[in-house]
Parts: C-alpha cells; structure tokens; sequence
C-alpha cells in the first residue's frame, strides 16, 4: 500500500502548534491557560492540530464556582498534526471576542446579572 502525502502529514508528529486566546481573557485566564500543566494537558487530551480549529476548553473555577470556558484557536502548525508529549504549544494572542472571563462576573452586579 502507497501512503498518500496527506496521510503522512497527518501522521507526522506536530513540533510546534501556535494557539491564540482572545484579547480580553482576564490576567487570571491568561495564566490558567499559559501554565505548563494545562500545556501538558492540552498534549494529552488533543490528538491533532490543524490551522483553524476552535477549542471550547474549561479553564477553571473560581472562588464562588463560576467556569471560565476559552475558546482557543489554532494559528499555526508546524511539522505534521499530530500532538505527541514533545509537541511545544506557544500562545498568541487575537481579537477580543466578549469572553466574560475577570473577577467581575463572579460578583453581584457583573455582567450576567440581569
């Protein structure tokens, strides 16, 4: 069987995957994301990268139990797509997209209150 070069890439280990966070993710989000641990577990739950895809990924929780969810976005991928224990994972940041993600929404009269 002749292995197709779409089928190589997609089997080659990835070296580099660029992910973005939105402009507006809190200081307290931008270091949940950017700690090695969550690096190491986007490693571990994520078995491909390609430019384009959208990850809906749980942040965390905070003091009075509400979720941060941030969508991370895949810029670039360097070397094949798939995500091995090697694989660095480098952040950038892009456009704010009113991600509700500060102190603020856990409060009383935050964003969500109606």
């Amino acid at each position: 069987m002749v292995e197709e070069p779409a089928d190589a890439a997609r089997d080659a280990f990835a070296e580099r995957v660029v992910v973005s966070y939105p402009a507006d993710l809190s200081e307290w989000g931008r270091f949940q994301v950017e700690k090695p641990s969550f690096r190491a577990f986007l490693r571990k739950t994520r078995d491909t990268a390609e430019e384009g895809d959208v990850w809906e990924e749980f942040v965390g929780v905070g003091c009075c139990g509400n979720t941060l969810d941030v969508p991370l976005r895949i810029e670039a991928v360097e070397g094949g797509s798939r995500i091995v224990d090697d694989t660095e994972i480098e952040y950038d940041v892009r456009e704010a997209c009113g991600i509700q993600g500060s102190w603020r929404v856990q409060s009383k009269g935050g964003p969500n209150q109606g």
